[in-house]
């Protein structure tokens, strides 16, 4: 069943899963690999810890990153929390999936996705090959 966030997009997945970058992994490929999803949103395991693997997991399935992505997140949170510059959140591409690195606190989640709402349309529109108005890298 897919649940409704209320913005447009529909849950199509929600899974909580253990400090295991084989396990994060597989899980974005099948995603990504049977086009279950345009987009998948992961949360948490981008600090310091040497438990937070999530950028190194989502690294190894990418067939090109989008530093941009990261590097707004990251610009918009320092000044909230000044921490934020210690996250190592990244978000790329597999296949025509968007993967982005979300932190793990849910206010956090809650202000990047504030951050990147506005151009994730045009972004999954891109990726499914449906802009032909030269506004690709605009």
């Amino acid at each position: 069943m897919h649940e409704q966030l209320g913005i447009g997009y529909d849950i199509v997945r929600e899974i909580i899963l253990p400090d295991d970058p084989g396990a994060l992994q597989a899980e974005l490929i099948d995603l990504s690999d049977s086009g279950a999803a345009v987009l998948i949103l992961t949360s948490g395991g981008t600090g310091l810890s040497s438990r937070d693997r999530t950028p190194q997991a989502t690294a190894a399935v990418l067939d090109y990153e989008v530093p941009g992505i990261a590097e707004a997140i990251r610009a918009a949170s320092v000044p909230i929390v000044r921490t934020a510059m210690l996250s190592r959140a990244i978000a790329g591409v597999r296949h025509r999936t968007l993967i982005v690195n979300l932190p793990g606190s849910p206010k956090a989640v809650a202000e990047s996705l504030g951050v990147i709402l506005p151009v994730l349309p045009h972004a999954l529109e891109l990726l499914a090959d449906r802009v032909t108005d030269g506004t690709a890298g605009h």
